[in-house]
């Protein structure tokens, strides 16, 4: 099937660069191991959502383009392309809307594409869901890379998830009477995925919802190569083998972002003034 998507004449991160700019000045950005990819190799990265996850994006696909040349694609959740105006920032950035004939065409075209298997539900996370992978049984992904030989690899953010305090989840609105008769009305099923898509209620920056300036760390893993399960993409026990690759690999980067994290002495100036004050 054709498809036909916007092509991208100004990379976001150049029609975007002054907003990236104050993006790296508040977050400090860490990049590491970004020599593991290259240009004129398409991949498509998988990575781990934070909590409403669109900040942290940006800083990926900036540093990408900075330091490897590359311009990333993402596949995008529907619900943002239902937003008057947010729908056409989101378009501006090289989101597309993530779907399987989508994913196809960016595919055909050689491009870098970045998915996040645990979609809105990992987005809106509940209280102490940080750096969790929550992927159900999604193998889209592993298949659509079988299917057109892209190597995947995985990336890992931290640092995002301590931007935020989750006070509220998707799970304490549905016990509220709003919730069950959201429930009740069939409402949470059809529209919110049994209420998942509740965005959580948070806390940032003292009792703002800006999310406090947490330096912000990347690491992306090594690519791993889908010819080995070349004419297998349509048997599950492959595709749970693979994913179960890519998702220890994922949750191994987190892990040492983590531990890198927690003895790293150059926060960030503005994080370093904020503490002092």
């Amino acid at each position: 099937m054709k498809v036909d998507l916007p092509n991208l004449r100004t990379p976001p991160s150049v029609r975007f660069r002054w907003g990236n700019a104050a993006l790296r000045w508040y977050f400090a950005p860490e990049y590491l191991h970004m020599d593991r990819v290259r240009a004129d190799r398409p991949t498509l990265f998988v990575g781990n959502h934070s909590v409403f996850g669109v900040l942290d994006v940006m800083l990926f696909a900036d540093g990408l383009y900075r330091e490897r040349g590359i311009v990333l694609r993402s596949l995008a959740d529907r619900n943002h392309f239902k937003v008057p105006l947010w729908r056409d920032f989101v378009v501006q950035t090289g989101a597309v809307l993530g779907n399987r004939a989508n994913c196809a065409a960016l595919m055909r075209r050689g491009e870098h594409i970045l998915v996040f298997p645990g979609g809105a539900r990992e987005v809106f996370k509940h209280k102490g869901e940080a750096y969790q992978l929550i992927w159900k049984e999604r193998f889209g992904f592993v298949q659509l890379a079988i299917e057109h030989g892209y190597a995947i690899t995985p990336y890992a953010t931290v640092g995002a998830e301590e931007a935020y305090d989750v006070l509220l989840d998707s799970g304490d609105y549905m016990n509220t009477p709003l919730g069950r008769y959201l429930k009740a009305r069939r409402i949470a099923e059809e529209h919110l995925r049994g209420g998942e898509e509740f965005p959580p209620l948070v806390r940032g920056l003292g009792l703002t919802v800006i999310p406090r300036p947490e330096k912000l760390y990347f690491s992306i893993g090594t690519p791993i190569a889908t010819n080995r399960y070349r004419g297998k993409a349509d048997d599950p026990a492959v595709l749970r083998r693979a994913r179960e690759r890519v998702r220890r690999s994922l949750a191994q980067l987190i892990a040492e972002l983590r531990e890198h994290r927690a003895t790293d002495r150059q926060p960030g100036t503005l994080r370093r003034v904020l503490t002092r004050l």
